[in-house]
Order: C-alpha cells, then sequence, then structure tokens
C-alpha cells in the first residue's frame, strides 16, 4: 500500500538545510529550548530527499528567504516555498529556453514559447 498523506509526511526524515555539519550531513530539524540552542537562527526544514537533490545556492536561497521573514508571528514559524518562483518574461526576468536569433533576415528560436513572450519578440 502507497504511503501518502501525514503516514508519508511522518516516515520521511525532515532535516535543517540552515545548518550544515562538518561532516557534509545536516542536523535534525527543529531547535530545542536549550540556552545554546535557542540563539540559533531560525530553521529551513525539508526532507532529507529534497535537501540532497537542492544545489548549495538553492539551499542558501531558501534558508535566506526563511530568515529574512518576521518570525514568531502568535508564537507560530512563517512558512516560505523551498523553491523561488521564476519572474515572469513580462516583468522582464526569466526568459527560459526561448532564444531570439536574427540571422540573414531569418528568426529562430522555440515557436511554442511564443506565446508566452507576446509583445517581447
Amino acid at each position: 500500500m502507497a504511503k501518502n498523506g501525514l503516514d508519508k509526511w511522518f516516515a520521511q526524515k525532515w532535516v535543517d538545510i540552515g545548518s550544515k555539519k562538518k561532516d557534509g550531513s545536516f542536523s535534525k530539524c527543529g531547535r530545542s529550548k536549550q540556552k545554546a540552542d535557542s540563539k540559533r537562527k531560525y530553521p529551513k526544514c525539508v526532507p532529507l530527499a529534497k535537501a540532497t537533490r537542492m544545489s548549495d545556492s538553492q539551499r542558501a536561497s531558501a534558508v535566506r528567504r526563511k530568515r529574512a521573514v518576521a518570525q514568531g508571528v502568535g508564537g507560530k514559524p512563517t512558512n516560505v516555498k523551498t523553491f523561488a518562483k521564476r519572474k515572469k518574461a513580462a516583468d522582464g526576468g526569466y526568459m527560459g529556453s526561448f532564444i531570439k536569433l536574427d540571422v540573414d533576415g531569418k528568426t529562430y528560436g522555440n515557436p511554442s514559447l511564443k506565446k508566452y513572450y507576446k509583445g517581447m519578440i
């Protein structure tokens, strides 16, 4: 029987990607109320499988966004997305795999993406 929902969530090993140990492993998710541990920054917790698939820059970005948000409103932690959304092309941001190239009067690019970049090309 496949594990779904809370069964799957409890079965996963959750780690704090914001505190990497010297041996390369991640520390357990959460903070204790011990004096030494209470000074730690807010933990950004993900399942171990996801943490190992993430690049160093993705982990740093997720932790940075987690710590930038005001924490502890009503004693509850603030959730942030693990992966930041990419900017849309209309906002002058990410253009994906579409590259427009004019060579000798001919335009080359991925025509299937043109509908997403109307007005820009």
